[in-house]
């Protein structure tokens, strides 16, 4: 029973730790959003929380998607092992 409370417990505070994979939006009026039929995708990196680099930029993921018009935007973290690698994108949809 104390070996199947502390997996539990474990698991409970762990959660996510080894690896989160997240998207959300960076709009606050979705319900009159419109996407667009270009998306595109800007990421930046961080290791060992020492290291960075890359570019996660809105003007640099309009610029991958060949977007001049920003319609929608998004952001997507992922992590592994307590953030020892760490990507974030920026996802712009638009025209």
């Amino acid at each position: 029973m104390k070996r199947l409370l502390f997996a539990v417990v474990s698991a409970t505070i762990l959660s996510g730790c080894l690896y989160t994979n997240t998207r959300f939006p960076l709009d606050e009026d979705l319900w009159q959003t419109e996407l667009g039929s270009k998306v595109g995708v800007a990421s930046s990196h961080s290791v060992a929380w020492l290291v960075a680099w890359g570019d996660a930029g809105t003007k640099k993921a309009a610029e991958n998607g060949g977007i001049t018009v920003v319609n929608h935007m998004d952001m997507g973290i992922e992590s592994y092992v307590f953030g020892l690698y760490v990507r974030r994108d920026t996802i712009v949809y638009g025209d």
